[in-house]
């Protein structure tokens, strides 16, 4: 920690903010667009060029080992409610740094994990939420290239969202008349025309060709539903 004063001061911090621990290509662009967000970081990373790099970009930023509990301590890791562990590569150091933010009583903690098996050890040490960047990605570009999507997110127990183009059985007429959740079970939960912002759906919104609509339900309702043209 011996660069960490140049970077750092722990009374000027907001610790309603966010510990970023890992600022590699992840942890990094996390950071930046909370920080674009308007909330407040504090960035720690064992590497000083990195933390070099990103000082001034981020609200703080430290060189510390994130393995170590008191160095963390002495950070005032103990004071946030919100962390996220960006390390990925080194098992050890990811599962280490996630232990000892938890034993710190961080209230929410957010990990990357790079594997299956790297997910459930993260999740039995007590992670509240595990993130797998790419295979997410990869999930979701999957379901953007067999398909009618233009966007996709799936949440918990396999619930999604997709933005698609509406099928010609629904053109020109009311969202209360076509029967599109009793016949298909998605909601249709926003329009968009061309050259507007989206709004919201309501039963009286008339889809026209051309639109672009917001779909949520299962999954596999919403990706058959994507398919229809």
């Amino acid at each position: 920690m011996a660069s960490s004063s140049k970077f750092w001061n722990r009374k000027d911090v907001d610790t309603g903010g966010v510990v970023v621990i890992g600022l590699g290509r992840f942890g990094k662009s996390l950071a930046l667009e909370l920080v674009a967000e308007g909330t407040e970081v504090l960035g720690i990373d064992s590497d000083p060029r990195t933390v070099q790099s990103l000082a001034g970009r981020l609200t703080h930023v430290v060189e510390a080992d994130s393995t170590n509990e008191e160095a963390m301590r002495q950070l005032g890791v103990q004071d946030f409610d919100r962390a996220v562990i960006g390390v990925g590569t080194d098992l050890e150091a990811s599962i280490l740094s996630s232990s000892v933010v938890l034993n710190l009583g961080v209230e929410h903690v957010w990990a990357k994990a790079i594997s299956q098996a790297h997910a459930r050890i993260l999740s039995q040490v007590g992670v509240h939420h595990v993130v797998r960047p790419e295979h997410d990605m990869g999930k979701r570009v999957a379901h953007l290239v067999r398909g009618r999507m233009m966007d996709y997110i799936e949440i918990d127990d396999g619930y999604a969202f997709a933005k698609t183009q509406p099928p010609k059985r629904m053109t020109g007429r009311a969202l209360a008349d076509s029967d599109i959740r009793k016949s298909y079970g998605v909601t249709v939960v926003g329009v968009k025309r061309p050259g507007e912002a989206f709004t919201y759906a309501t039963a009286e919104t008339v889809v026209q060709s051309g639109d672009v609509i917001i779909v949520s339900g299962q999954r596999e309702k919403v990706e058959r539903f994507s398919e229809m043209t």
